[in-house]
């Protein structure tokens, strides 16, 4: 289904860009500031909010944080409770609440289905920067997406954990064997570094796969993405087809990032980021 946004399309590779549709190559600066001359104060920046996925936690945005607030933009990355798309759309919505002014939305893997659910009727949500991540429609599931094309790997690489719910039923929670963790999530990231994240991740709900997308944001709000081209565990054919579909902006693709690429190319990641939030002011 045609997006009313127009689309733009950026090959990220050796410091270049390419714009969808044409032959010509630019070198990818960040957004430039306003000359001196400027007579009309730019309005403020929006406030960037930075949801995880599963088997992560806010840390994982410290690189793009630090930039971002060096930047002079404020910024909220809140803990995404991994229960389960409903619980956590609604979670992230009433953080979104909170926050007066414009807000730049963004998520990374899970973290994409959660924001897209939950942005949708809000109407100071101005952009969605999907990072590595799920662009679900109405109706679907997220283990129906992640399969389209080949390539993930990191469904083989689960070890499932039942947990005791509240109501007396029993759910499960998906780990990455410690073993996988690295060539699976984060490849090209440092094994010390690594070690520490599969030591640390915080497991999601296997409801996550499951669930029904209820909403889609990106419909009526204008959408961004970065595509990992090494990523093992949303493949990066899936990111390109979500981002086309959902009519993406700008689109980057990092080659050789793994499924972390925030961690591992923070600056591009920030500088889609900060692009976004100059579109919309």
């Amino acid at each position: 289904m045609k997006s009313p946004h127009r689309r733009r399309k950026f090959a990220l590779g050796a410091a270049a860009c390419t714009l969808a549709g044409a032959a010509a190559f630019a070198t990818l600066t960040p957004s430039a500031s306003a000359s001196g001359g400027d007579r009309h104060p730019r309005p403020p920046k929006p406030t960037v909010v930075l949801v995880h996925g599963g088997f992560a936690d806010a840390s994982n945005w410290n690189g793009v944080m630090a930039r971002l607030q060096k930047d002079g933009y404020p910024v909220m990355a809140p803990a995404n409770p991994l229960r389960g798309i409903p619980n956590d759309a609604a979670y992230i919505a009433s953080v979104l609440r909170s926050i007066q002014g414009p807000i730049v939305l963004v998520g990374h893997s899970y973290g994409g289905a959660v924001i897209t659910n939950a942005a949708a009727g809000n109407p100071n949500v101005k952009a969605l920067v999907y990072v590595a991540a799920f662009v679900p429609d109405t109706g679907e599931k997220l283990g129906d997406i992640i399969n389209k094309y080949p390539g993930s790997e990191i469904q083989a690489a689960l070890n499932p954990v039942p947990f005791p719910n509240p109501d007396g039923s029993t759910g499960t929670d998906l780990y990455i064997r410690s073993d996988r963790f690295r060539d699976v999530f984060a490849a090209d990231v440092s094994k010390n570094e690594a070690a520490l994240m599969a030591a640390g991740q915080r497991p999601f709900s296997a409801s996550s796969f499951e669930d029904v997308t209820t909403a889609a944001a990106w419909r009526t709000i204008p959408s961004y993405g970065v595509v990992a081209t090494a990523d093992k565990a949303i493949p990066a054919a899936v990111e390109r087809w979500e981002y086309q579909r959902a009519g993406a902006r700008r689109v980057f693709e990092v080659r050789g990032a793994s499924h972390v690429v925030m961690i591992s190319h923070p600056d591009v990641v920030e500088r889609l980021i900060e692009q976004a939030a100059a579109d919309t002011r």
